[in-house]
């Protein structure tokens, strides 16, 4: 009987794992729903590495399994296993492998940063969208100044974007623990993110404290907040709908409870969100959540999530602002 070549089996296996590696990292639903249009960039790249990941584990998995059917010592057969000393050619291919897949993702990955403005600061890439066309923000302005696109750390945004001020600029502060949002054109404080569908949006990252990172999952953006060094997170909604903010960086004992949401409206829900905490505001009534948790003790701040975090009253009534 003729013995099959060992190139005729990496064809065949080769055959086998290309198209169930490619169904898998195409079809693997592992990914929240894309909500901005920095999403599809980030999705892409990962479903190229789940790819490659897959095809490695049944290479690896696959030969493992093979080996120890083939080579499995038989009843009766107490002989030493076959002494080998080495093998070149092996040796190089699987040091080369390797390292031309590390360094083609490394260079993908920066493709991919880049067209999302992380290389240049000031620079916002990828798709842009026409302005907002609400002029809600523009009539709040009352000395009919415009927010001026600072050239901050930032990552975010269209090579159309480069340059251009922003559709809508909020300031946004990370303290110990929780998320505050402020609208410098209308003055507007909130402790949520609320946008307009469609705009492109420029956030001013700050922090108190210690280091916080701003992410939002379904953006597929994450972004530190500094104390002392600013920072910039630019990007475009592109499905309504409300999306938890997340802070990602370990920044403290109750660093899991602060959390927060960005809610993304229609323009025309967004134009009427502005006015209603316009006039809340104008006739000194508490806005809507524009509760600052800067204004709280911690016990006073923590009360409502103390069931979520698992912490006793008791230990709640220890603390201190």
């Amino acid at each position: 009987m003729q013995k099959v070549p060992v190139s005729l089996w990496t064809l065949l296996a080769g055959m086998i794992i290309s198209p169930i590696s490619i169904w898998i990292g195409q079809n693997h639903h592992l990914l929240p729903v894309q909500a901005s249009q920095q999403a599809p960039l980030v999705d892409g790249f990962f479903n190229i590495m789940f790819t490659i990941a897959i095809a490695l584990f049944l290479v690896v998995e696959g030969t493992i399994l093979i080996f120890l059917f083939i080579y499995r010592r038989r009843p009766g057969d107490n002989s030493d296993g076959t002494p080998i000393k080495g093998n070149l050619a092996l040796e190089i291919f699987w040091t080369l492998v390797p390292t031309v897949i590390v360094v083609v993702l490394g260079i993908y990955s920066v493709n991919i940063y880049n067209q999302m403005g992380g290389l240049e600061p000031g620079s916002h890439p990828h798709g842009h969208v026409a302005h907002v066309s609400g002029t809600a923000i523009a009539a709040s302005m009352s000395d009919g100044s415009k927010s001026l696109v600072t050239p901050n750390i930032g990552i975010g945004g269209s090579p159309q974007t480069q340059g251009k001020p922003a559709d809508l600029v909020v300031d946004v502060k990370g303290i110990q623990f929780a998320w505050l949002f402020n609208y410098p054109q209308t003055s507007i404080s909130a402790g949520e993110l609320h946008v307009p569908v469609g705009a492109d949006v420029q956030l001013n990252l700050s922090a108190d404290d210690v280091i916080h990172s701003f992410w939002v999952p379904q953006f597929r953006l994450k972004q530190d907040a500094i104390p002392g060094v600013p920072t910039e997170l630019r990007f475009v909604a592109t499905k309504p709908g409300t999306y938890p903010v997340v802070c990602a960086e370990l920044c403290g004992g109750y660093h899991g409870s602060m959390r927060s949401q960005v809610i993304v409206h229609t323009q025309e829900d967004f134009d009427s969100w502005l006015t209603e905490n316009q006039l809340a505001q104008q006739q000194g009534k508490p806005q809507v959540v524009a509760v600052n948790p800067a204004d709280l003790s911690t016990s006073e701040f923590l009360t409502p999530y103390i069931n979520d975090m698992g912490v006793s009253a008791a230990t709640l009534s220890q603390t201190k602002k």
